[in-house]
Formats: structure tokens, sequence, C-alpha cells
């Protein structure tokens, strides 16, 4: 069979179309369509870009030391941008077809950097007790290491449990990094305490479901 290459990357042999495997980068780039989405697709660009905000972020909060000011705020709402942007490249990804290996891995990654550093940044601060912050990182880099092992068999998407685990991290360090405790008072620290007590549970119970999905697998195509 004479196998023919499109002018959209994507190979055919005899007429059947394929996802062009050789060349990631060639395909499509936003709109929805025919043929493989390029690995440099918008949503894949988002995700990238959302990695690089994490070192702003984490030297805008080390910058303000605590002091509750300008450059806190500021490195919230570099924090809350990052997020934010997680369900929009997802979004977008899914309804432009645009979904791709890179992105199901990197997304994770994306995510991981930017709460590590959130968690590592307040704990430097004292204002998170460093077993927290290990466990929650043993858990994620573990995790993370785990789909990097098993990448040549298949890619490993952010389970349910994961997404709920990514997202109570996010309320729970919203919370913990923008200062409304001087507007509120300290009952507010009550209310940080409890959001991060739920997003650690979620973060040790998803990563032990993770362990028992793989477990299954291996059991499954043994």
């Amino acid at each position: 069979m004479k196998a023919m290459t499109a002018s959209d990357g994507t190979e055919t042999t005899d007429g059947a179309t394929t996802h062009g495997a050789k060349f990631p980068w060639r395909g499509r780039l936003l709109r929805k369509g025919p043929g493989p989405a390029s690995t440099a697709n918008v949503a894949n660009i988002i995700t990238v870009v959302r990695i690089l905000m994490a070192p702003l972020f984490f030297v805008l909060l080390l910058a303000d030391a605590g002091d509750d000011g300008p450059l806190r705020i500021w490195a919230a709402i570099v924090f809350v941008v990052a997020i934010v942007t997680d369900s929009a490249d997802g979004i977008i990804a899914r309804r432009q077809n645009l979904v791709t290996d890179f992105g199901k891995l990197v997304d994770p990654i994306a995510d991981k950097v930017l709460i590590g550093g959130a968690l590592v940044a307040l704990s430097i601060l004292l204002e998170l007790p460093w077993y927290v912050t290990v466990l929650i990182m043993v858990r994620e880099i573990g995790i993370t290491v785990f789909r990097f092992a098993v990448l040549s068999d298949r890619v490993i998407p952010a389970s349910r449990g994961g997404k709920i685990k990514t997202v109570l991290q996010a309320v729970a360090l919203t919370s913990a990094l923008f200062p409304w405790w001087e507007l509120v008072g300290d009952w507010a620290h009550w209310v940080n305490v409890v959001l991060m007590s739920a997003a650690f549970l979620a973060t040790v119970l998803s990563g032990i479901d993770y362990l028992y999905q793989a477990w299954k697998h291996n059991r499954t195509t043994a």
C-alpha cells in the first residue's frame, strides 16, 4: 500500500487518514475541522503560558514577605488568572477538537508547578505547615513521575477525582493568598484551615485512586 501525506500533515494510506505522528507540529491551531491538531495549538500555548506565570507569582509573593501589601495582592491576582486559564484551555481544546497527547500530559504538570509554587511560598512565609506542603508535593510529583513512566504504553489524563482535587486546591490557595482577613477579621483564618484541610484530603484520596486504577490496569493487561 502506498502512503501519502496530505496538505494538513496527516498521512494517508490508500485513502485512509491517520494521525500524522511524524509531524506533531503540523495541523490545526485554532479552528475545528478535519485532520489532527497541532501540538502548538492555542490551547497548548495557554497551558505553557500558565507554567511561565508561576515564577512571576512566586517572586511577587515572597517579595511581599508576609506584609499583606500590594505585592501580595498582585501575586494573588496572577495566581487567579493562571488558575482560570486552566479552565479556558480545557474548554477550547474540547470545543475545537484540539486535544493532543502533549496537552493531556502538560496540563496537569502546569497545575502542579503553579500550585506547588504557592504551597512552598506559603510555607516559607510560615503561613502553612511544611508537612502539608511536603505530603501534597510528594503525591503530585509521584503521580507525575508515574505518568512519564507509562508514557510509552499510554497517556493518563487527569481523573475526575484529580480535577476535583485541583479545584479545591485552587480555592483553598486563593483564599489563603488574598489578605481578606484584613477586612473581615481573624475568623477568615479558620475558613482557610477548613478549605486547606479539604484540599489536602482530596489530594491524598485522588492519589490513592490513581494507584488503584494503575493496579487494576496492570492486572487486566497481565
